[in-house]
């Protein structure tokens, strides 16, 4: 099998490292070998966090190039966006639709860009986006956000649910595992 690149970004507290190590679990336990490799920009002051997950049958070095995502699973939408030229043609783009003001709209210095899920579209790019805060709400907890991304990650992996929910079951804390099912669940269907 060639190798598949998947990218998950966001903001720094988001969840995307927890969604990476899943991910890469549930990679192995179906016999790819997989590389997670983490980039953090100033994460712990709301900066952005890149993390590649990349798997096939031999995978030679964690690192995703321009143009070489199959998917990016995106936090924030303009994370999305900044992320879009790593996108190969053909790749899909799992965003959540919630916008999260980066230090320079905070500040004053720049404006939040409208209509950034459209402009996305408008290059031809496969974008999939969905509230997955209001269903992470829902699931319980807003920190659910990379549970409900991961469930609509799934519609496209040959994955089953009880591989996915094994893999969740592994990682994720006993006591969060039922609102995080519920969460997948919810990603899963909207």
């Amino acid at each position: 099998m060639e190798t598949k690149n998947i990218m998950i970004v966001g903001v720094g507290g988001q969840g995307s490292l927890l969604a990476s190590k899943l991910l890469g679990h549930l990679l192995l336990t179906q016999g790819y070998d997989v590389k997670v490799s983490e980039v953090h920009g100033m994460s712990q002051r709301g900066g952005s966090v890149v993390t590649y997950v990349r798997y096939g049958d031999h995978v030679y070095s964690p690192v995703i190039d321009l143009g070489e995502a199959d998917c990016i699973v995106s936090f924030e939408a303009l994370e999305a966006a900044r992320m879009l030229p790593y996108l190969k043609e053909g790749g899909v783009i799992v965003t959540n639709t919630q916008q999260i003001d980066p230090m320079p709209v905070i500040t004053g210095a720049a404006v939040y860009p409208e209509g950034i899920i459209d402009q996305m579209k408008a290059t031809g790019a496969k974008i999939d986006a969905l509230d997955c805060l209001s269903l992470a709400e829902e699931a319980g907890s807003t920190k659910a956000v990379n549970v409900v991304l991961l469930g609509r990650l799934s519609h496209y992996f040959d994955f089953t649910e009880e591989e996915w929910m094994a893999s969740l079951e592994a990682i994720v804390p006993e006591r969060f595992i039922e609102m995080n099912k519920k969460a997948f669940a919810l990603g899963k269907n909207a």
